[in-house]
């Protein structure tokens, strides 16, 4: 019979009311990796952009990591962790295939049941997690929820492979997504090429690495082709998550890429004909590509140093292994 169950209700719209982060203590310099793969700084400036990144230690698993970040997000918003009823944490780095990270994560920060669950996105996993969250939250199926962004790739990175040694790191993000009166979520343009799925990947599976007593399995990527797909294809997405948004490239007053490269980044920018008032998020010069991470780091970094407003719009796309992506626009907390 139609018309007996009863409609979930939520908020009219929803907002990011707080950013954190977490970079672990160690910050491993080019020089560190150079030896290993035959290299120089130089080199792998010219071709990443990148200087230094952090490799985590002792203390800073991912749920470590998540929680400092989840504690940064909570201060600038203002609210305490018993208030979040819902944690959607991006990762692919989380050394357990069951349970997932986010269930232990809300019970260390002494959360109150929350729906929790992890979302295997790669790169673009932060920004899935923002899209959850503002349809949760319009939804009614949740009022405050925590969106982290989290990886340990050192674990996962060959230290002898020429083209990932140097591009991976460490780190953890955070978002309190919560109700508001206007728009602070726009549309997400989000997707996926699953024929593509092999320019990034972990380069053995589970099963074979057991069965055949294979070594550690690692994160390959097909640099080149992600270059080209990163340039080409995203910059398109970018511009489709501005017009769905109603905003204008020149209404910006940030623009905060996924961090793969600074190449890929100054091409997007380009592309897009981004102003030059508009601040472009280069956290990748010193944490190089952290995957699910990249994103709310990057945004936290800009807020900390001043070098977007506080409450202004931000334009934030992620994209990456699946291959898959997403992209929307801001309203800075």
């Amino acid at each position: 019979m139609s018309g007996l169950i009863t409609p979930a209700t939520g908020a009219a719209h929803a907002r990011i009311a707080g950013i954190g982060a977490y970079r672990p203590r160690r910050v491993v310099p080019n020089s560190e990796i150079v030896e290993a793969i035959d290299s120089s700084d130089e080199w792998i400036q010219e071709r990443s952009g990148i200087k230094t990144r952090y490799f985590a230690g002792d203390g800073e698993s991912v749920i470590d990591m998540s929680e400092a970040a989840v504690n940064g997000a909570l201060e600038m918003a203002g609210m305490e962790a018993g208030e979040i009823d819902a944690v959607v944490l991006a990762t692919v780095t989380h050394p357990y295939q069951t349970p997932a990270a986010a269930p232990m994560l809300a019970d260390r920060m002494g959360m109150d049941k929350p729906v929790a669950f992890d979302v295997s996105a790669a790169c673009a996993g932060y920004c899935h997690g923002i899209a959850l969250a503002n349809d949760m939250v319009r939804g009614g199926s949740a009022r405050n929820v925590a969106v982290v962004g989290v990886e340990r790739l050192s674990d996962f990175t060959s230290r002898t492979d020429r083209g990932t040694a140097f591009i991976f790191g460490d780190g953890a993000g955070a978002a309190i997504v919560t109700a508001a009166d206007t728009v602070g979520i726009g549309p997400t343009v989000w997707g996926s090429e699953g024929d593509k799925w092999d320019v990034i990947a972990q380069n053995e599976s589970w099963i074979d690495v057991h069965e055949q007593k294979l070594d550690w399995p690692t994160i390959g990527m097909q640099g080149q082709r992600v270059f080209r797909w990163a340039v080409w294809s995203m910059a398109p997405v970018a511009k489709r998550a501005l017009e769905v948004a109603g905003v204008t490239v020149d209404q910006l007053d940030a623009f905060i890429p996924h961090q793969a490269n600074v190449r890929i980044i100054d091409a997007m920018c380009k592309q897009l004909g981004i102003p030059e008032h508009v601040a472009v998020a280069r956290d990748i010069v010193d944490s190089a590509n952290t995957s699910a991470a990249s994103v709310p780091l990057a945004t936290e970094r800009l807020l900390r140093e001043g070098l977007a407003p506080r409450g202004g719009l931000a334009l934030q796309i992620g994209f990456g292994a699946g291959l898959s992506y997403a992209a929307q626009v801001v309203t800075l907390p």
